[in-house]
């Protein structure tokens, strides 16, 4: 019982320290998390004369969830290496996967701003059916839980906050910007249209567009998306439990 109270006490503290105390102190990060989403959803509108806005809110929350799981990568260094608060949480009763829980929910308390107005510019514009609205939200989840398991694996081989901010900035870019989530994958010429197929994020955007009749997706092909995003997911995570320094040698 006095673990298991240990652990919850950790989900909460963190939580508080790295969303709600940097939130409420530091309201300028906040543009940080809006700006990135926010800025492309704004240039694919004027392109395309509105005509991708569905789509390019679409990618909006998507590209939100992999920046938040990436930006997991950056704080648990930040701690790691100059608050040595890993050190401390391997020494007590709470184990890495509760002491992953609770920063990755932080993130997604961190993100929620951003997700809660582009959740209504979809309500307000987009015009999706329930089942559509159960397939993004799956979708997202999904996308969250592969780019934390990323983050946290790549947090515990980073030795700066410094070397860590280059690859959240790399690995979110390549993971969410370049790839086709803001508008469909056939507006690539199809030697290229490969090359985007290397990152997850263009199947989760195949699958919800799909789900929006944006991009004309067969069963199949859902399915085998899903079955990408799945295994990918499953890949890294049993990557990061397995191979993450958690305690030092």
């Amino acid at each position: 019982m006095t673990m298991k109270r240990s652990g919850l006490s950790q989900f909460w503290a963190s939580i508080l320290s790295n969303s709600v105390y940097a939130l409420g102190n530091y309201p300028v990060m906040m543009v940080n998390m809006f700006l990135s989403p926010f800025s492309i959803l704004v240039v694919i509108f004027f392109v395309s004369h509105g005509a991708l806005l569905t789509v390019a809110i679409e990618g909006g929350l998507i590209m939100t969830m992999i920046t938040s799981g990436m930006s997991l990568q950056t704080d648990l260094s930040h701690l790691k290496n100059d608050f040595k608060l890993q050190d401390m949480i391997v020494a007590s009763p709470t184990g890495a996967s509760m002491y992953l829980f609770g920063m990755a929910i932080s993130e997604l308390v961190y993100a929620i701003p951003a997700i809660a107005v582009l959740l209504a510019l979809a309500i307000l514009f987009a015009h999706m059916s329930a089942i559509s609205w159960l397939v993004l939200i799956a979708v997202m989840v999904a996308m969250f839980v592969f780019s934390t398991c990323l983050g946290f694996f790549i947090s515990t081989f980073t030795s700066d906050v410094m070397e860590s901010w280059a690859y959240t900035g790399i690995i979110s870019t390549v993971l969410s910007a370049l790839p086709p989530v803001y508008y469909p994958i056939t507006y690539i010429p199809l030697p290229f249209r490969y090359i985007a197929y290397l990152s997850p994020a263009t199947y989760a955007a195949e699958i919800v567009q799909g789900s929006t009749g944006f991009l004309q997706l067969s069963a199949s092909s859902a399915a085998v998306d899903w079955i990408v995003i799945i295994a990918v997911t499953l890949v890294i995570g049993i990557i990061a439990v397995k191979k993450s320094r958690w305690r030092e040698e």
